[in-house]
């Protein structure tokens, strides 16, 4: 995303926990902290993998909230609509307009401009000072009040999950009854074109480099789980095919945490499931600041 801005002409300042990294991305200033790369940028987003790292790169004295009166703040994680009070509360605190925009779509769409941005705010003309420089990113579709975008984005991870998962299971049997693995993807993504993407990873075993690591769509479905499960004994049927994509998805990652989502091939070619797992621990925080 560093990248796309900075080649539109945006100027960019970046900053992440691991310093190196923004360094690496050689697309502008490097901020020694959240607050810094904010101080001089009109439009801040920030994507980092769930509500804790949130909640650490927007408050504290170095935090994003901290620097940000009067600017745009366009908080684009999958971290579930959980935080949103908080946010909200914080950004009317410092005098900023907060809007929530997580993305559908990876490295791919990203590179080409391509991303759904689903954003949220209290008012839609909010977005308003963002819309320039998100729709170099993508398209920018406003769909309600804030907690709204958060909570869609966990629904398509979701679906994603249990399609991926349905894909690998496929795969597999048919190539137990003989059917060539190219064959039966074909067939599934058309079915489920967005599977097409990722046609490298489920037909030739590439998970490599990841364009969604299974570590953080298990994180997602937690997250969805906790969102839409229901919470008491009603008569509903619950989630359980997302319940059961996030067993799959888990069990493969706690062996393989940094691979591409995909590698839910392996808990097929492996044959059996486990019945118990945890999510992969640590998750890495990045953020960055764009100034039009």
């Amino acid at each position: 995303m560093a990248h796309r801005l900075a080649s539109s002409g945006v100027e960019v300042a970046v900053w992440d926990r691991t310093r190196s990294k923004a360094e690496a991305l050689a697309v502008g200033r490097v901020a020694e902290s959240p607050a810094e790369a904010v101080r001089q940028s009109d439009v801040v987003i920030s994507m980092v993998t769930g509500p804790e790292a949130v909640r650490d790169i927007y408050t504290g004295a170095a935090g994003i909230f901290a620097a940000a009166a009067g600017k745009t703040v366009v908080e684009m994680s999958t971290a579930g609509p959980g935080v949103t009070t908080e946010l909200a509360e914080e950004a009317a605190g410092a005098a900023a307009r907060l809007i929530q925009a997580p993305v559908i779509g990876s490295v791919p769409a990203v590179n080409t401009g391509t991303l759904l941005i689903l954003a949220s705010a209290a008012e839609e003309s909010d977005l308003d000072a963002a819309r320039p420089v998100l729709e170099l990113l993508g398209e920018v579709r406003y769909v309600g009040p804030l907690g709204t975008a958060p909570a869609l984005k966990l629904v398509a991870n979701s679906m994603l999950a249990i399609v991926s998962a349905a894909a690998a299971e496929l795969i597999a049997a048919g190539r137990r009854h003989g059917l060539d693995s190219d064959q039966v993807f074909s067939i599934l993504s058309r079915v489920a074109p967005g599977l097409k993407v990722r046609e490298a990873g489920f037909v030739k075993g590439v998970h490599e480099p990841p364009m969604f690591a299974m570590r953080d769509l298990t994180k997602d479905l937690d997250l969805s789980l906790a969102t839409y499960e229901p919470d008491s004994q009603e008569s509903t049927r619950g989630l359980p095919l997302t319940s059961l994509a996030r067993q799959l998805f888990a069990e493969v990652a706690a062996e393989q945490p940094d691979m591409d989502i995909t590698a839910i091939v392996n808990a097929y070619s492996a044959g059996q499931q486990s019945e118990a797992s945890a999510p992969a621990g640590e998750r890495e925080v990045d953020a960055l600041g764009a100034t039009r």
